[in-house]
């Protein structure tokens, strides 16, 4: 995870498909700088596995699309004054070329991306309002900026985290509120599940020729968290390589 130069100390932070992967990295940072984290997965024995015994820390465990989380989430950081920073990193894939995909499989998609981070936001803005202060950080991917084969929902779905994070921080910037998202090129559980010979491939379009470790997400993360960053909204920040150059 290297050394992060960010202090979070009486920062509260939520933290969405923080079991593993980037979403993990993500959540240990905040709590290495001193942040009271929420970690919230659908995974209840890897987030258990992952965070028990854990100071600073309560898991909630449950769908980011169900409606009655994102209300538990609060109410359950509320005893901590609120939360200060909210990171929409929850995401799934069921890829397949568009004219064998299922309904299902659409819906699936787009609910636990583009409904799982509208429930939270909306649910965390409150308070982050009447406090005059908010940090949210949403996660996309190459696909949504790009387009992928196979990949018609979770490119729709991350597409419209794009649109999701604009407009939103549009809405809320009058309140000392920032929204901002990351876009991703790290080895994640979903890379490691690309054949060999079209991940090779993948490898070598990145201009670094490789791709990057889940931990090193975290310091732009962290970044646009941040104080420093208070004039900075409503951008994707693209942690890739230069793959999307």
């Amino acid at each position: 995870m290297g050394n992060l130069s960010f202090d979070y100390t009486g920062r509260v932070v939520a933290v969405t498909g923080a079991a593993a992967g980037i979403g993990r990295e993500l959540a240990q940072a905040f709590h290495a700088a001193g942040a009271r984290v929420a970690v919230i997965d659908r995974d209840q024995t890897a987030l258990e596995a992952a965070w028990a015994g854990q100071e600073r820390t309560r898991t909630f465990a449950g769908d980011v699309a169900d409606e009655a989380l994102s209300e538990s989430v609060l109410a359950g950081v509320a005893e901590w004054g609120g939360l200060d920073i909210l990171v929409n990193n929850a995401g799934i894939t069921r890829d397949s070329v568009i004219w064998k995909m299922s309904t299902e499989n659409w819906r699936q998609v787009l609910d636990v991306h583009l409904t799982g981070a509208f429930l939270l936001t909306r649910a965390a803005i409150p308070g982050m309002r009447e406090r005059g202060f908010g940090r949210i950080v949403n996660v996309t991917s190459y696909s949504g900026l790009h387009g992928n084969v196979g990949q018609a929902n979770y490119a729709a779905a991350k597409a419209g985290i794009v649109g999701f994070t604009k407009t939103v921080a549009k809405e809320v910037a009058r309140f000392g509120i920032t929204v901002n998202a990351i876009s991703p090129n790290a080895a994640t559980a979903m890379v490691a599940a690309i054949p060999e010979d079209k991940l090779r491939a993948l490898t070598e379009m990145v201009p670094q020729g490789r791709f990057a470790e889940p931990s090193e997400m975290a310091a732009a993360v962290c970044f646009l968290a941040s104080d420093e960053a208070a004039y900075i909204t409503g951008t994707v920040l693209a942690v890739d390589g230069g793959v999307s150059m």
